[in-house]
């Protein structure tokens, strides 16, 4: 986004409120990312606590940082009078419950619009309807979906951060159609259906095996140097003419690139390439900014 001026600037929801019951991953990461546009947070979690609290307490501290925590007992009348304290001044619900469960609670959308009708209501489910209630995780969700490679655990929770992306997404839309005059509204975010998004270069074919993508252009692809691995995405003719030429290759070939690449470490082609302005990365094993490597 920009101002006036032409200059970006970032989004701000200063003023929204947000209610969460989700746990685990990708309610408190959508919450986070509202949180990180100026939105106050109130994250209501069961007594027990949130289980991402005890299974990454890092990471859950990270994503609750700056969030009212207050943990209520939902089937009791006391702590199901504090949550409705709380929505009667939110903007917008976030929940990732079963929605069985929730429509058990009195929390379904039907009630809670009629009790408050300036609330948007955001519903966290496994599948879209009618097996919304079915049971599912990420690893099931991506298993449906051909994105596993047996006997390896993927390296992030595609499907979790691809909802919760989803779900700020539809939050936006339904506060948009509110203040247009719209009234508040209901939508469900289906994990499974925001990582069917994410596996369509797949189903369209780009990344298969022996696609463009997927192995058949040597200019993308994944090269072993003598000390780890690079990461080579010359896409554009100007890129993959460029690297051909500062590598003195007249040959246009995978395995000319397999064989120059053994020459140096990783660490020296992705310092190579940054002085040369090509997209070449050494593989890392965990995430890193780049400006703290340098």
């Amino acid at each position: 986004m920009t101002d006036g001026s032409g200059h970006a600037r970032s989004v701000s929801l200063e003023g929204v409120r947000l209610v969460t019951l989700a746990q685990n991953v990708p309610g408190p990461a959508a919450a986070a990312r509202l949180r990180g546009f100026g939105a106050s947070v109130v994250k209501v979690e069961p007594p027990n606590g949130d289980p991402l609290a005890s299974s990454n307490p890092a990471w859950y501290g990270a994503l609750v940082a700056s969030q009212e925590v207050v943990r209520l007992d939902l089937k009791s009348d006391a702590g199901r009078a504090r949550l409705d304290e709380h929505l009667a001044e939110a903007d917008v619900l976030l929940t990732s419950n079963r929605l069985a469960a929730l429509a058990r609670l009195g929390l379904g959308p039907e009630e809670l619009g009629a009790r408050y009708p300036r609330l948007c209501y955001v519903a966290i489910t496994g599948y879209p309807a009618p097996r919304e209630d079915a049971p599912g995780h990420d690893l099931t969700y991506l298993a449906d979906l051909g994105l596993l490679s047996p006997p390896d655990m993927p390296r992030t929770l595609l499907a979790d951060l691809a909802g919760a992306e989803r779900a700020v997404s539809v939050t936006l839309a339904l506060l948009l159609d509110r203040e247009r005059g719209m009234g508040a509204g209901y939508a469900e975010v289906a994990l499974s259906e925001a990582a069917a998004f994410f596996a369509e270069p797949l189903r369209y074919g780009i990344t298969k095996p022996g696609a463009h993508l997927g192995g058949k252009f040597p200019g993308y692809g994944l090269y072993e140097a003598r000390d780890g691995w690079v990461a080579v995405a010359a896409l554009e003719a100007h890129f993959w003419e460029s690297l051909l030429l500062e590598l003195g290759l007249k040959e246009a070939t995978r395995e000319a690139l397999e064989e120059i690449f053994l020459q140096k470490t990783a660490e020296e082609w992705e310092r190579w390439a940054t002085k040369r302005d090509l997209p070449l990365a050494a593989l890392s094993d965990i995430p890193q900014k780049k400006e703290e490597t340098k």
